[in-house]
């Protein structure tokens, strides 16, 4: 996954530490899926992890390899959002996207305990005092590897199939 992460230290979105937009493209090697990563106020190994977190969810929801769209990070919501991607007849798929704020965390750990080093590198680069004056301060970031599955990820899609055989009229 080939991630663009910026950081915006004026906090304009007060509820949301981080936003993550998907930028539409076939995933080939001269064009790869970029996510792009705003962390609002203080950046911190664990908020963009969180953002890693909603957009790797996010994949996962969907089931396909690229989606767009765009998702808030609060913490009293989780990640809130829509993604949209082309099904095979070329038709546009919309859905809207909300993942629980405790999925996000165990995804986020498992991301920390996989690259944390690096995370903290390329943050330590974004807050660098040496950045000119009035310069967006933004950076590419590669992540290579998915979180595998966990049993929480089997139950919460059990879960959601069986809310939707039930029905309201009885």
């Amino acid at each position: 996954m080939d991630v663009m992460v910026q950081w915006d230290p004026t906090e304009e979105e007060r509820a949301a530490f981080a936003r993550v937009n998907a930028v539409a493209s076939p995933e080939t090697l001269e064009s790869p899926t970029r996510e792009i990563v705003t962390l609002y106020g203080e950046p911190t190994p664990e908020s963009f992890a969180m953002a890693l977190a909603a957009s790797v969810e996010a994949r996962k929801r969907t089931g396909v390899g690229y989606t767009t769209g765009e998702i808030h990070l609060t913490a009293a919501d989780g990640a809130v959002g829509e993604t949209s991607y082309r099904d095979v007849s070329g038709e546009i798929i919309r859905r809207e996207l909300t993942i629980p704020f405790t999925v996000l965390k165990e995804t986020a750990a498992e991301i920390l305990a996989e690259g944390g080093q690096s995370i903290r590198r390329l943050l330590a680069g974004l807050q660098m005092p040496d950045w000119p004056e009035g310069a967006r301060r933004a950076l590419g970031f590669q992540y290579a590897a998915a979180p595998v599955g966990r049993n929480s990820d089997t139950l919460a899609m059990l879960r959601e199939a069986d809310a939707e055989n039930f029905s309201d009229e009885d």
